[in-house]
């Protein structure tokens, strides 16, 4: 799995305890996967339609930078299902898992639309 965002936990983004609060670890979360699809997709209409259990397993404090990892798991005719993990970056130790991501490509007039992928596909194979 290839980590490539990485976020400081700010004031900002602590709950009542002083831990990340979960909804802004989810927002960050959505977000990376809908940039991840949108790159393999080729496609910026695409829709988060399905997130799995939630597995919260240590929760960063004030300072930590933590990195979100995204990986294509599935593609089906006009979805994507994707993959999370979420680490501390200096520690490793893990902070959050998610099994299933479905988003969603959408056509023009904003209905689930046949993407024809079959696999991960980089952008520097589609330049060269």
């Amino acid at each position: 799995m290839n980590f490539h965002t990485r976020k400081w936990v700010k004031p900002e983004d602590l709950n009542p305890n002083g831990s990340l609060f979960g909804g802004r670890l989810l927002e960050w979360i959505d977000e990376e996967a809908a940039l991840y699809t949108i790159v393999q997709l080729e496609n910026k209409r695409i829709v988060t339609k399905f997130i799995s259990e939630i597995n919260f397993i240590n929760a960063p404090v004030q300072g930590d930078i933590i990195e979100i990892g995204i990986e294509a798991v599935a593609f089906g005719n006009s979805s994507i299902t994707l993959r999370c993990e979420v680490r501390n970056k200096l520690t490793r130790e893990d902070i959050l898992s998610i099994d299933k991501i479905i988003m969603v490509n959408l056509g023009e007039d904003g209905k689930p639309a046949a993407h024809g992928k079959t696999k991960i596909q980089f952008v520097r194979d589609r330049l060269g």
